[in-house]
Parts: structure tokens; C-alpha cells; sequence
């Protein structure tokens, strides 16, 4: 794993263009998917990054064929004996959990590590076993695995919430192994995020029967069995808003292509307020800030509340707002990480519980910041855009893992920041 940092000189102003490459989150359960299917499936419009070339070598070691062309992506299952995903695969990005459901689904059994952590608190999988089970899996925990099997899998009436909210990924789980259960499933409480309605519209194109993804009601009839086919991954939310926030407080002025502004309207909202103008476009979005930003309040929530994905960029923001903001972390307590590090750059932040109350400050100061989780490494590079002088983000494979080629597109629109080596 490459050690290198991005060098920022603050004070540009973005102008220009930028195109939003395809959603991670959307893309990672819908390679895993492509364990479910009988011959080739294309995705299109994939990103180039760490966590997908994590999931695509997963998938080689369960057996399947995969080969990338450009930003299209080409599965194809070809021996079905290996249903074992790793520690060693699965450690690198807690997405891999994904490949459970399919698994279990198509081949009748699975043994699958459970997922490390994230820098951003403990994310237990205990849904997806529960929601698996009441299908009738048999679930048992093995020297860190998990290990499943079902010789037939039959419908049921499952709900999916927990502590903070629906779970995605436990519902993508669920959703993708009864496709092919025996029966009628229906998910209450499902998460109802742009990327699991992706998911499941990938699925129907496959051969399955899904009605209400993108509600809190998720109806799936089984099938028998699902096709190959071929299909695009929508616009990287989180992407676009990142980009946002980057103009905003840079006082800039930038048209973002490829985005979908229906599945961002909490932090269309919240830029709004501050006093960004955010308008469509022939199909686009133009983003313009005024010199001066209004402070706001935020609480996270599940879509389509405000993304904890988006907490860390708003507070750079913020920083430089004129009075309080209050942003309530509800999703994720403890995603906090890049306080501390905004603080060297002259922020005023204070901690209260999972509530950060941000004081605005007439500058930012470059210095040498550390990334910490993948978010908080984008808001401390939206902060060194704008800060006097210089600033070095350390560790930034983190950003790697969800923005490909961040420092290009953003030098594209103005900015001067370049990849260092260690």
C-alpha cells in the first residue's frame, strides 16, 4: 500500500468542469450479485478504485471470470466449488459481507469472514445473519467465519432495522439471496438508498421479481433462476457532493456532470442554506458560492436524510461560516476522526456527545493533516484548498478507496495539489 500524501497550495478558486465517476457503494453489491447469474454480466460505468479491484479478485477466487475495459466491467461465472471468501480478501473492505447472501443463494452454502472494522466505530453484521436465517439458513460462527448453508432457502416476512437505522448492505444482503428463495419475501424497515434501489433494478434485469426498493417495503417473489445482462451503475452521490463542497468553499463556480440531483436533495438543502447556489442545468448542475456562508444545523440521518458520508465535508465548510453550526451525528457516534486534524488547521470545533458545535473563523491555516477514514480524508482536502499556504494529507490511500483520481480532476478545475510519494 502506497504511504503517499497530497500537497495542497490553498487559495484557488475551482472553475470549470468536472464528470462524477459511478457509485462504489452501488457497484460493489452489484459485482457481488453477479455470483447469482447464469452467464455474462456487463456493468458499466464502474470506478477505477482500491475497493473495486478488492471485490473483482474476490469474485476470481469464488470462481469467476472478470476482465475491465475501461469503465465497463465483464463477470462471468465458471466454477461454482469455491464458496470460501477469505479473511485475507475480506479484511480490506467490509462490502465483501456482500457475497454472502449470493453465495448461499446460488451454491447452497458459504463461508465468509467476518469484515474488520472501520476507522468509524463498530458495524456489526448481525442483521444480515438474522434476516438470512429467518430464510432458513443454518448460521454458525467457525475460527472467524461465518459459515452458511441452506439446501433451500423459502420466503419470509423480515424486518431489518437496528440501533442507528436500516441497514444497506444487511439489506442488499437479504434482497440478493431471496431472488432465488422459494416464495414471497418481504424486507420492512429496508434501507431505501439510491444504491440498494440500483441493486435491485440490476436484479429485475437479471430475472428477478423486486417491487418497492427505494421504499421502507421491499416485496421479492422468488424465481428460479437469473441471467447474466448488462447494466449501468448510477452517478457516485458522495462524489458529487464532495465536488460540491470543494466549490463552495473555495467561493467557486463549477458545472458537475453525470450526477443525479434526485438522490441528493439533503445536501442540496444544506448548501442552500449556507448560501451556495445549486441549480440544474441541460442535464447538469452549476454550483456558485457567495463570498459569504450562513452557519447551519445537520443531523445525519438514513437516506433520504443528510449522509453521514458528507458529515466530514460540510464541517470544512462550515469552519468558515459566519457564526454557530451544529452537526449531530446519528448514523456513526463516533465519526469524529477529522476533528482533531481540522483543529491544526485553525478550525474551531468543540465536542459535545455526538454533536460537534462549529464556530466559524475568518481563515484556515495550511499544515501537515492526517487522513484517518476515506470522508475525512476528502474534508481535509477541501479544507487545504482554501487554506493560507500549505497543507500535506497524509495517508491518503484512504481517499483512494472512493474518489478515483481526486487530485486530477480537482487540479482540472483550478486547484494546486499534486501526489507525492513517500
Amino acid at each position: 500500500m502506497a504511504m503517499d500524501k497530497f500537497v495542497i497550495n490553498g487559495g484557488n478558486r475551482l472553475k470549470g468542469d468536472v464528470t462524477v465517476g459511478g457509485s462504489k457503494n452501488s457497484a460493489l453489491p452489484i459485482l457481488a450479485a453477479a455470483l447469482l447469474a447464469e452467464g455474462q454480466t456487463v456493468l458499466r460505468n464502474v470506478p477505477d478504485l482500491e475497493d473495486i479491484v478488492a471485490m473483482i479478485d474476490l469474485l476470481r477466487s469464488l470462481g469467476c471470470e472478470s476482465r475491465r475495459e475501461g469503465a465497463d466491467v465483464f463477470v462471468e461465472v465458471r466454477n461454482e466449488t469455491h464458496s470460501h471468501a477469505e479473511y485475507d480478501r475480506v479484511r480490506k473492505m467490509r462490502a465483501s459481507v456482500c457475497v454472502l447472501g449470493p453465495l448461499l443463494a446460488k451454491r447452497k452454502s458459504a463461508r465468509v469472514a467476518m469484515p474488520g472494522g472501520c476507522a468509524i466505530g463498530s458495524r456489526p453484521v448481525d442483521l444480515h445473519i438474522r434476516g438470512l436465517r429467518l430464510l432458513g439458513a443454518n448460521i454458525e460462527l467457525d475460527s472467524g467465519d461465518m459459515v452458511a448453508t441452506a439446501a433451500r432457502l423459502r420466503g419470509a416476512e423480515i424486518f431489518l432495522g437496528g440501533p442507528f437505522g436500516s441497514t444497506v448492505l444487511g439489506t442488499d444482503n437479504v434482497m440478493m439471496a431471496a431472488t432465488l428463495a422459494e416464495g414471497t419475501t418481504v424486507i420492512e424497515c429496508a434501507a431505501c438508498e439510491p444504491e440498494v434501489e440500483d441493486l435491485a433494478c440490476f436484479l429485475n434485469k437479471m430475472g428477478a421479481k423486486i417491487t418497492g426498493a427505494g421504499t421502507p417495503r421491499i416485496t421479492i417473489q422468488g424465481v428460479e433462476k437469473l441471467a447474466g445482462c448488462d447494466h449501468t451503475v448510477i452517478p457516485d452521490r458522495i462524489e458529487a457532493g464532495t465536488f460540491m463542497m470543494a466549490a463552495a468553499i473555495t467561493n467557486g463556480e463549477i458545472a458537475v456532470h453525470n450526477v443525479r440531483l434526485d438522490h441528493m436533495l439533503a445536501v442540496v438543502d444544506r448548501l442552500r442554506e449556507v448560501g451556495v447556489s445549486v441549480e440544474r442545468r441541460n442535464g447538469s448542475v452549476l454550483v456558485s458560492s457567495a463570498r459569504h456562508l450562513e452557519p447551519t444545523d445537520v443531523t445525519t440521518q438514513t437516506y433520504p436524510g443528510f449522509p453521514t458520508d458528507m458529515q466530514a465535508q460540510l464541517m470544512s465548510l462550515l469552519c468558515l461560516a459566519d457564526g454557530n453550526s451544529a452537526i449531530t451525528e446519528k448514523i456513526f457516534p463516533d465519526r469524529f476522526m477529522h476533528v482533531a486534524e481540522l483543529l491544526r488547521m485553525g478550525c474551531d470545533i468543540r465536542k459535545e456527545g455526538p454533536t460537534a458545535i462549529v464556530k466559524g473563523v475568518k481563515k484556515l491555516i495550511g499544515a501537515p493533516v492526517m487522513a484517518s477514514d476515506l470522508r475525512a480524508s476528502a474534508a481535509l482536502v477541501i479544507a487545504g484548498l482554501v487554506a493560507k499556504g500549505q497543507t500535506t494529507v497524509n495517508r491518503v490511500y484512504h481517499i483512494d478507496r472512493g474518489y478515483e483520481d481526486i487530485e486530477v480532476k480537482l487540479r482540472g478545475l483550478g486547484a494546486d495539489i499534486q501526489r507525492v510519494g513517500e
